[in-house]
């Protein structure tokens, strides 16, 4: 963990063990932060005791045995054999060299490329939690529910899959395209209960293309009381690279047919248009609205001293939290075992560090147990190579009524010339089952974190 320039390794999330938590956060935040989350722990453990044996009546009948599926732990061979990565690290340099061949078999422009309907590319794949009970120990978490960072990971490796299903050439025995994840746009929980002793089936396709670029949206639906019912939609941006992954490269143009394809066609140029206004418009580059001051002017009213006059003079209203004291961080060594098949680190890591950082967080600030509402506008800015240190740092930036908005932002640390490269940056909403207390910013930059994330929160309500 890294708080105020103390170096400590503490790996947070569902699985840790909570009292080394709590040691880790007693150190770092304070006793009455501490006293929150020890108090909230004893309920916890009490809650998951009660859940009594697993279920078995979570078994669907298409994941039987002698039904052919693809398997969620199959995706990852299935992505090497396309492009023809290597399974041993100690081959890797020679699995990148021979990558270097294809470069002629890429499109000069898209026009060269054949047309592709939407369900060229609908995949469905089995998580079979209720049929193997080995498989369930890697989802399971301390509380007996699912870890949804492992969802994420398995989110990752569909898009990557559903886009080389569009992309896919008969002709060729490797795809010499890198597909990479570009962005998250969206995932939005439908139910806040994943079963773990129950099926899980992902579905998914492309939706939208550009000349480069490619959306995909997935479904993931799991089997509970003899049907499936729908747990959260997910929609996530690819891009399409050289196979040394330098430079763009085109892919296969989609066709919609039909009034549902046109419709899912016409929301994937809605979100690019979304997605470049709100860029326009980040608090990095603009001013906040006139609204925004307002709202900024009287946090720092609320906070000033009365019995002073000064500026400087601030004090916490009731029930409130600072803002400074409401961050939890980490590192990660990356190892070869966390790579993707282009010998980085795999996106679907980062994004359950990220997220299991967040909500440890998220516990920690509320006293309670969160659930996810949404994930929104994870971005890739760069790739993590291996062998690289990540610094993780999540920070509670708005809160309302009972619901967290926790921002994740990662960065990558040279330790030659101690430069820090932002790597990503995470947006996650969470709800508990009481009202939390109010953040609030103290300086001009935690401010913008305010608003920013009070952008991202009312983004969520409005998509619910």
């Amino acid at each position: 963990m890294f708080v105020d320039g103390n170096t400590q390794s503490i790996e947070m999330h569902p699985l840790t063990d909570q009292w080394a938590m709590c040691q880790g956060l007693d150190r770092h935040l304070g006793f009455p932060y501490t006293f929150r989350f020890l108090r909230s722990v004893a309920s916890l453990t009490t809650r998951a005791f009660s859940l009594g044996p697993v279920s078995l009546q979570g078994k669907a009948p298409d994941m039987s045995e002698g039904n052919a599926h693809l398997l969620v732990s199959n995706v990852r061979n299935r992505l090497r054999e396309i492009v023809g990565a290597s399974t041993n690290w100690r081959d890797h340099q020679q699995a990148l060299a021979d990558r270097l061949s294809l470069s002629n078999q890429l499109a000069g422009s898209q026009d060269e490329l054949p047309v592709r309907r939407m369900k060229d590319s609908y995949i469905e794949v089995h998580l079979p939690l209720g049929t193997d009970p080995t498989l369930r120990e890697k989802y399971l978490n301390y509380h007996k529910g699912v870890r949804f960072g492992r969802i994420l990971e398995d989110l990752d490796s569909l898009a990557v899959l559903i886009c080389y299903s569009h992309t896919h050439n008969k002709a060729l025995q490797r795809s010499p395209l890198s597909i990479v994840t570009a962005l998250v746009d969206k995932i939005d929980m439908r139910k806040q209960v994943i079963h773990p002793d129950c099926d899980i089936k992902f579905t998914g396709h492309v939706t939208w293309v550009g000349k480069t670029s490619i959306e995909a949206k997935m479904h993931m639906s799991q089997y509970h009381d003899g049907a499936y019912t729908p747990v959260l939609d997910a929609t996530f941006v690819m891009v399409a690279r050289d196979p040394e992954n330098k430079r763009a490269a085109f892919v296969n143009p989609l066709k919609p047919e039909g009034p549902e394809e046109e419709e899912l066609f016409q929301q994937g140029e809605i979100n690019k248009t979304r997605r470049i206004e709100l860029s326009t418009a980040s608090l990095l580059k603009v001013a906040p609205t006139a609204e925004e001051r307002k709202i900024v002017h009287s946090l720092f009213l609320n906070t000033l001293d009365t019995k002073t006059v000064s500026f400087r003079s601030r004090v916490l209203p009731p029930n409130s939290v600072w803002m400074e004291d409401a961050k939890v961080k980490g590192l990660e060594i990356c190892h070869p075992q966390e790579r993707n098949i282009f010998n980085r680190i795999f996106g679907g890591f980062l994004m359950r560090k990220a997220y299991e950082l967040g909500w440890a967080n998220a516990c920690a600030y509320g006293g309670c147990r969160p659930n996810l509402v949404a994930v929104d506008d994870i971005l890739f800015q760069k790739p993590v190579e291996i062998g690289s240190l990540l610094l993780l740092s999540s920070q509670v930036c708005y809160t309302e009524g009972n619901y967290i908005q926790v921002r994740v932002h990662t960065e990558v640390l040279d330790p030659l010339t101690r430069h820090h490269n932002t790597t990503n940056v995470f947006h996650f909403t969470f709800v508990t089952d009481k009202d939390v207390p109010n953040i609030v910013p103290q300086s001009y930059g935690e401010s913008m974190l305010y608003l920013d994330g009070k952008r991202h929160f009312n983004q969520t309500l409005e998509s619910q």
